[in-house]
């Protein structure tokens, strides 16, 4: 999908995946090794994760781990895993441009929600979703069952 010069694709290849590395790194910073990044996503890949990437002038400016699911609770629903965009281009539409992507992608897949989790500190990333009329609609608990 392209959008005022920016194209949106779905990584399939390792090398594609690779590309969306450094990005991916700025939310999840204990992802350092780029072929152990490859490794999990492609096993993800077998539980129907994707990976999205957004592209404009050849650099990858922004990426969505996502997956669609059925849940008890929503139905059909695609959950978004990961979305962030490279510190540089942010506040500049990207972001947005990937959301609506997705949510243009759960409507074709005949989800009734798009849901993510956002970390409690991540305040800039909440205000965005509001904008985007999306509720806050449940605390997420972990256990941390390695510790």
């Amino acid at each position: 999908m392209t959008t005022n010069g920016a194209q949106i694709n779905i990584a399939e290849t390792d090398a594609q995946i690779a590309r969306c590395h450094n990005v991916m790194a700025e939310l999840r910073p204990h992802i350092v090794d780029v072929d152990e990044f490859v490794a999990q996503v492609r096993r993800q890949y077998g539980e129907g994760f994707r990976l999205a990437f957004l592209e404009m002038a050849g650099e990858v400016r922004a990426v969505a781990g996502y997956r669609v699911m059925e849940m008890l609770f929503s139905g059909r629903t695609l959950y978004v895993d990961d979305l962030v965009t490279r510190e540089g281009d942010r506040s500049r539409g990207f972001g947005g441009k990937l959301f609506d992507w997705l949510v243009e992608r759960a409507r074709e897949e005949g989800c009734k929600y798009l849901t993510l989790d956002s970390g409690v500190q991540r305040f800039d990333a909440h205000r965005f979703y509001l904008l985007k009329r999306m509720k806050i609609a449940a605390h997420h608990f972990t256990l941390d069952l390695a510790g």
